[in-house]
């Protein structure tokens, strides 16, 4: 039986997957690094029972900050508007999947070519 952490990091790669043109790559070290057209929008990683995901956030990237699950990255992640979500084995991750899914998209249409992100903001998928 999956736990919780897998469970979560499972739905949002089928969730990242089913975009447009997205394809799951190995990161470096112990990460999973997906991509659209070859071009990073989230990353995966795990230490131990922890899963990190970091994403580009250009439009809620502020508001985020607040969370008890974002961690703060290196000044290039502010910056660039990087977001770290991290959940420990305590954390409950399956809460807000619904949230990681939107930042998910929100990175995904970021980094995609125009004509692909617009296919989403058009759809409203």
């Amino acid at each position: 039986m999956p736990t919780p952490r897998q469970q979560a990091e499972a739905e949002l790669t089928a969730y990242a997957l089913s975009l447009p043109e997205t394809d799951l790559a190995p990161g470096w070290s112990d990460t999973r690094y997906l991509r659209v057209r070859g071009k990073g929008f989230a990353v995966f990683g795990d230490k131990g029972e922890a899963l990190t995901i970091t994403l580009k956030l250009p439009i809620s990237y502020e508001m985020v900050q607040h969370l008890p699950f974002v961690r703060q990255g290196s000044p290039w992640y502010h910056q660039h508007r990087w977001a770290i979500a991290h959940f420990g084995p305590e954390d409950d991750i399956l809460a807000e999947r619904d949230t990681l899914k939107a930042w998910l998209r929100q990175s995904y249409v970021a980094m995609a070519p125009r004509a692909l992100g617009r296919l989403l903001t058009e759809s409203g998928a």
